[in-house]
């Protein structure tokens, strides 16, 4: 029997729209099921660096937040990243990103995550272009 996450699609919408670099981004929730995660991001051209690649810093936002929702799925909506890694595999570019996060163990107040960014093109092809690992923390409210 599957579990049900602590944390919704439709929480995970309400979550990101509330925080404004969020916003600016334009990062979209995508599937959201017990100890997984994955986010969607457009790419424009504000999110690339001066080669035409996307920006170290968006692979960066997408593994972290897909990190802390997936550990959000399992301790609760109220997380934060404790630390993470990430290898940038290769420039990437396309039309959107997309940033596959699970919980790979935790415990019931930390989890740890691993991510996997892709670049997605107009084709549906996917590139690996970046992973990561992080610690996410449930935080008391």
């Amino acid at each position: 029997m599957a579990e049900t996450p602590a944390v919704t699609a439709s929480e995970a919408e309400e979550i990101l729209a509330n925080q404004p670099f969020s916003r600016l981004i334009g990062v979209e929730v995508g599937e959201v099921g017990y100890g997984h995660a994955t986010l969607r991001i457009p790419l424009r051209e504000e999110l690339l660096q001066q080669f035409g690649t996307v920006h170290g810093g968006v692979l960066s936002y997408a593994a972290d937040n897909a990190l802390a929702f997936a550990g959000g799925t399992i301790l609760g909506p109220h997380v934060l990243t404790r630390g993470f890694s990430i290898d940038f595999l290769r420039p990437s570019n396309g039309d959107h990103l997309r940033a596959y996060a699970e919980v790979i163990n935790h415990t019931s107040r930390n989890a740890l995550t691993r991510c996997e960014v892709f670049t997605v093109g107009d084709d549906g092809t996917e590139v690996l272009v970046a992973a990561a690992q992080g610690s996410i923390a449930r935080i008391d409210r």
